[in-house]
């Protein structure tokens, strides 16, 4: 089981990468998961443009991101509460990759951040139009990050207990959600039902 972490803030060393390393923390605690992290902030990739798909400089990493979306069996996205929205950064994400596979009947866990109480905006932004043509199913569960200053930091004496241990509980449950889904939409992929090239909008 392999599980891809993007993480959609467009900040380096953001709160958004803590939680995203605290979830990937979690995840390797599970027998036979194995992670991996895109950080949006420090690796960001070119605007959507014509020009996609063809040899053009800035396409460059596509083919080795390509091979890690496609070798994963799920994903959390990870974004922060920008103005009430998920950031563009993460949005461009969405459009690089429309009906060719790499995201489709995959499950994907939600995760948004708020320095507040917050964070609703970016949950439902993700539910409507994050999964529209690449086919990403997104599960029922969902995680929000509030007060994200207090909780998931490396050192035990910056976070609120009882925030954090809340958060961690949350989680730990989601997460194992997430695995089952992606081991049970296996099956979907490799049962032959799938049709992009006749439908694949």
């Amino acid at each position: 089981m392999r599980i891809g972490i993007i993480i959609g803030s467009q900040r380096k060393n953001s709160q958004s990468a803590k939680v995203g390393h605290f979830l990937a923390k979690l995840l390797n605690t599970f027998e036979g998961v194995d992670t991996w992290m895109l950080d949006l902030g420090f690796d960001p990739l070119p605007l959507w443009d014509e020009s996609i798909g063809t040899e053009g400089e800035q396409w460059s990493m596509m083919p080795g991101l390509k091979s890690r979306l496609d070798q994963s069996d799920g994903f959390i996205f990870i974004a922060p509460e920008w103005h009430g929205m998920v950031p563009a950064a993460l949005k461009n994400f969405f459009l690089l990759w429309p009906a060719s596979g790499e995201l489709a009947h995959k499950p994907a866990l939600a995760c948004a951040i708020s320095a507040g109480d917050g964070g609703s905006y970016v949950i439902s932004e993700l539910r409507m139009s994050g999964y529209k043509n690449n086919r990403l199913c997104w599960i029922p569960e969902h995680l929000i990050a509030r007060r994200v200053n207090e909780i998931c930091n490396p050192e035990d004496h910056k976070n609120n207990l009882e925030r954090h241990r809340a958060f961690e509980e949350r989680a730990k449950y989601t997460l194992g959600l997430l695995i089952s889904y992606g081991n049970s939409l296996r099956d979907v992929r490799s049962s032959g039902i799938i049709d992009h090239e006749a439908f694949p909008n």
